[in-house]
C-alpha cells in the first residue's frame, strides 16, 4: 500500500485543560485543540465536559438526557418526579449542521433529591443520585442519561468532537476545566450513548486505547450495584473510579495505584517500607480492578483532573503549562494549538498520575 493511503492513528484523541486559578475559559479552546487530531478519530464519536459551567445552578445536579422520542422523555420526567423536585427542564440549545445527523432529543433537568426520599431509603444526596442513573440507564428503553454532575456538564454526539463542539454552542459556554475526546471505535459501535466521556455524578473519563480486562473489571464492579448497559469499555473506568473514591474514601494517587497497580518487581524494590506495604496492600485487596491493555485517560472531577497511562505506556499522552494552566493532550500539537506558548512539555512515566487540581475556594 501507498504511503499516505491508510494511517494508524493509534486509537482516539483525548485533551484537556484547567486553570489552577478556578479561571473560567469558553469551550472555543478545547474545541481548537481537536482539529490537529482530526485523524485520530473517525466521526463515530465525539464529546466534551466543562467543569464550572452553572454557576447559577451549581447547587443542583445537571442530568443531561438522550431521548427516543416525546412519550420516553413524558415517562421519564414522572419517574423523575417520584425522587426529585425539578427546578429546570429544558432542550440543550444546539446548532443546526450537516455534519450531525440522526439526533435524538436532548434535554436537560436541573434537579434537587427529595430529602423525604432519602430520609427513606437512609442514603446520602449522592448514592441516591447514582442509583437513578443506573435504573435510568439500564431499565428504561429509549432514556439515557450521559451526565448528572453539579455545576458540569458533558456534550456529545456522533460526529468529529470540533463538529460536536459546534453544534452543542460550546463557545457560549465558561468553564475552569474541560476535557474532550475524539472517538475511533474498535470493538463496539458508534453511537450517540457511546460517545466519551462517560460520566457518574462529577466524574468524567475520556479514555484513548483498549481495556483487555474488561470482563474480569465488569464482573467486578457489577456486584456493587452499578450496571455496565453502554455497549463500550471505558464505561467500567468511571465506574472503578466512583468506587474507589466515593464509596472506598481512596486518594486519587491510590485509585491510580489500582487501576494502573505498579508490577510486584517494582513494587518490591521500593526503598519505603510503608509505601512498598501500601502498594502490596492496594494491589491484594483490589487485584480485580486493575485495568491491563494500552490506554491513557483524563479522568475529570470537581475541582481538578487526573492524567494518566496504563504501567507500560502504550499509548501517548503529554502535559505542558503556561501560568496557571495545565494542558493534557494526545499530541503537542493540540496543546499548541490552545497555547503556543505553553512550557515544561513532558510525556508523564506510565502509570504516573497527573493530579491538578484548583486552588481551594477559587471557582
Amino acid at each position: 500500500m501507498r504511503e499516505g493511503e491508510v494511517r494508524i492513528p493509534s486509537g482516539c484523541a483525548i485533551a484537556a485543560v484547567i486553570s489552577k486559578e478556578g479561571n473560567r475559559m469558553t469551550g472555543e479552546g478545547i474545541v481548537g485543540a481537536m482539529k490537529p487530531m482530526h485523524d485520530r478519530s473517525n466521526g463515530l464519536g465525539g464529546g466534551f465536559a466543562g467543569y464550572g459551567i452553572y454557576p447559577e445552578m451549581r447547587d443542583f445536579y445537571a442530568f443531561h438526557m438522550f431521548f427516543d422520542c416525546r412519550d420516553t422523555r413524558k415517562a421519564c420526567e414522572s419517574f423523575l418526579k417520584e425522587g426529585f423536585e425539578i427546578v429546570k427542564s429544558e432542550l440543550i440549545p444546539t446548532r443546526n449542521i450537516r455534519e450531525i445527523t440522526d439526533k435524538p432529543i436532548i434535554w436537560r433537568y436541573f434537579v434537587s433529591p427529595l430529602r423525604s426520599v432519602l430520609d427513606d431509603l437512609q442514603l446520602d444526596e449522592r448514592e441516591f443520585v447514582a442509583r437513578t442513573v443506573m435504573k435510568i440507564n439500564a431499565t428504561m428503553k429509549g432514556a439515557y442519561v450521559f451526565s448528572s454532575g453539579k455545576n458540569m456538564g458533558t456534550f456529545k454526539a456522533v460526529g468529529f468532537p470540533e463538529d460536536v463542539g459546534v453544534f452543542y454552542k460550546l463557545d457560549e459556554y465558561e468553564g475552569y476545566s474541560w476535557t474532550a475526546h475524539g472517538r475511533y471505535p474498535t470493538n463496539t459501535p458508534g453511537w450517540w450513548g457511546g460517545a466519551h466521556p462517560f460520566t457518574l455524578l462529577d466524574y468524567s473519563v475520556v479514555h484513548n486505547g483498549e481495556i483487555s480486562s474488561y470482563d474480569a473489571n465488569r464482573r467486578y464492579i457489577e456486584m456493587f450495584g452499578y450496571k455496565c448497559t453502554l455497549q463500550t469499555d471505558t464505561e467500567v473506568i468511571t465506574y472503578i473510579l466512583d468506587y474507589l473514591l466515593r464509596v472506598k474514601g481512596l486518594t486519587l494517587s491510590e485509585a491510580a495505584n489500582v487501576v494502573a497497580a505498579p508490577f510486584w518487581s517494582t513494587i518490591e524494590r521500593k526503598n519505603d517500607e510503608y509505601e512498598r506495604d501500601r502498594l502490596r496492600f492496594l494491589r491484594n485487596v483490589f487485584p480485580s480492578l486493575l485495568v491491563t491493555g494500552p490506554f491513557s485517560i483524563v479522568f475529570g472531577f470537581d475541582g481538578g483532573i487526573m492524567a494518566l497511562n496504563d504501567r507500560l505506556k502504550l499509548r501517548s499522552m503529554v502535559v505542558g503549562e503556561n501560568g496557571d494552566r495545565v494542558y493534557i493532550a494526545s499530541e503537542e500539537a493540540a496543546i499548541r494549538k490552545m497555547d503556543p506558548d505553553a512550557g515544561k512539555i513532558r510525556a508523564p512515566f506510565g502509570g504516573e498520575p497527573v493530579i491538578v487540581k484548583v486552588k481551594e475556594g477559587k471557582f
